[in-house]
């Protein structure tokens, strides 16, 4: 099979999908790897590298996408990428269609076939390739909410950790998956005072055992939202439908009771945001505010530490774009029940029950489909 990785070109995307070593077992299995030129260069590797573990370096994004059979990518096709998107072609990158009803569209009636991270899942019946890029944006969200809570970028002047007389910030976590886990962790170990909602009991339950003793956990009802958003300097919004846009847990009105100058980070914004007055934002322009409370909403927040984000992501695709590569994803759905839950599209069909729903179009099983 002919694999093809394009540089990607949304807004301050420093990541890229393949490492040299991926490039190196791919061409070892049969396979032959098009690398973008300067595709790596945002994550510190060199056309170089590519080039000497066996990749084809290719000029133009154009050469890429036309000559390749399956296109591994990190982030969803871009607008400017829409007309590059061929019938039969393996799309294999996170896509949070729930999120963009132009993006569902435009992978529609391309007729590829789009395989999303976000919705595979393992034996565990774990999100494998969502859990590592959670990891970093549970614990970016602290880094950068630390920063917008000072004065200068438009924050109540908090220092998270208190210092000895003056007492910490209060940080609200909605969501205890893995992000929320994170950003409890990070934020609970700089001194603030935290606390966790979930509806989740097991889950309450675990994370009660394992975080240190500034971390409260509480069952997550509209009366508990409502009543810790009125204490809070900082909240992080990390709730995870897998395939579905996130639910509203905060709602305009709610707004109204927030100290002015706290932040919310609103990490579920790639599906949606669990904010209903969240609107995704870029690196270079990350925030706005809303009835005093600063909004960062930015949809790509690990590829700010592109180097960290692009390892971490690559040791747990490379293994199933091997699969993909070597069996084709329909024999792999077919041994794979977990792998088959990333068929979102297929040549012209939608095949993931949660993105059928969100915008109200007629699901296909992809097991019915030649």
């Amino acid at each position: 099979m002919r694999i093809g990785v394009p540089r990607e070109v949304k807004n301050d995307e420093y990541r890229v999908a393949m490492l040299p070593v991926g490039v190196e077992e791919l061409v070892l299995d049969g396979h032959e790897v098009l690398i973008e030129a300067g595709a790596g260069l945002g994550s510190g590797l060199t056309d170089e590298e590519y080039f000497a573990s066996g990749a084809i370096i290719v000029a133009t994004a154009d050469k890429v996408w036309s000559e390749s059979d399956l296109i591994v990518k990190v982030k969803e096709p871009q607008v400017s990428e829409y007309a590059r998107l061929r019938a039969g072609q393996i799309l294999f990158t996170y896509f949070h269609f729930a999120a963009s009803r132009s993006l569902t569209d435009a992978v529609l009636n391309s007729r590829s076939t789009a395989i999303a991270y976000e919705t595979i899942r393992d034996a565990k019946g774990s999100l494998p390739l969502l859990t590592p890029m959670s990891e970093v944006a549970g614990r970016m969200s602290i880094q950068k909410g630390a920063n917008f809570l000072e004065r200068p970028e438009e924050g109540r002047g908090i220092l998270l950790s208190g210092v000895p007389g003056v007492a910490p910030a209060e940080v609200v976590v909605l969501g205890g998956g893995i992000v929320g886990a994170n950003a409890a962790r990070v934020a609970a170990g700089l001194g603030a005072n935290v606390c966790i909602l979930d509806v989740n009991l097991d889950r309450l339950r675990y994370l009660d055992d394992i975080m240190p003793p500034n971390v409260t956990t509480l069952f997550s009802d509209r009366h508990m939202v409502r009543d810790r958003l009125i204490h809070a300097d900082l909240v992080i919004g990390s709730v995870l439908i897998p395939g579905a846009r996130a639910p509203h847990l905060v709602r305009a009105d709610d707004l109204k009771r927030m100290k002015n100058g706290s932040v919310i980070v609103d990490v579920a914004i790639d599906q949606g945001g669990c904010v209903e007055t969240s609107r995704p934002t870029t690196h270079a322009d990350p925030t706005f505010i809303t009835d005093g409370v600063v909004h960062y909403c930015v949809t790509n927040m690990p590829g700010a530490v592109g180097r960290t984000s692009t390892f971490a992501l690559c040791n747990v695709t490379l293994p199933y774009v091997r699969r993909i590569a070597s069996k084709g994803w329909k024999a792999l759905a077919q041994s794979d029940p977990g792998f088959a839950l990333g068929l979102n599209m297929i040549d012209g069909h939608v095949t993931h029950e949660a993105v059928a729903k969100t915008f109200s179009l007629p699901y296909t099983s992809w097991a019915g489909l030649n």
